[in-house]
């Protein structure tokens, strides 16, 4: 009876990241860094509880106030394509999670994807990948 409890309490709470067509933790949109820093500062930084801004559903931080500016006035233009689901998964049809290491800007737009090990897969066809994630999205951003 408990593991039933545990399992479906467990279930409901992975779902929950897959309702919006942000992914998103208990830490915010991306675990919480920064989206701006990936282009400034080409590598992950951790965004400051002080500095956040609610777009599309989820919470985003930042780690300065010109990086929260910035977003605010372009949102589009730094958040990760496909809500910072993995690239990879949604060439594929679905949602993934993502971890923040596997980030990459290709042709100014951020990408993320599952792991490492499925990062390596997806850079041996970006382009093709990115086409048929493009053609994806609209049909699953709203699934769970």
């Amino acid at each position: 009876m408990l593991l039933t409890l545990v399992l479906c309490l467990s279930g409901q709470i992975f779902a929950q990241h897959f309702k919006s067509e942000v992914f998103t933790t208990k830490s915010g949109a991306i675990n919480g860094y920064d989206p701006v820093a990936f282009f400034r500062n080409s590598k992950p930084v951790m965004g400051a509880d002080s500095l956040s801004y609610s777009w599309k559903g989820a919470t985003w931080f930042f780690a300065n106030r010109s990086n929260l500016q910035s977003f605010k006035e372009k949102p589009e233009k730094y958040a990760p394509q496909y809500g910072g689901y993995c690239a990879y998964g949604t060439s594929q049809g679905h949602k993934a999670p993502t971890e923040v290491g596997t980030w990459t800007i290709l042709d100014d737009k951020l990408y993320f994807n599952y792991n490492e090990k499925v990062k390596r897969l997806w850079v041996k066809d970006q382009s093709g990948y990115i086409q048929k994630a493009d053609q994806q999205w609209p049909e699953i951003e709203d699934k769970e």
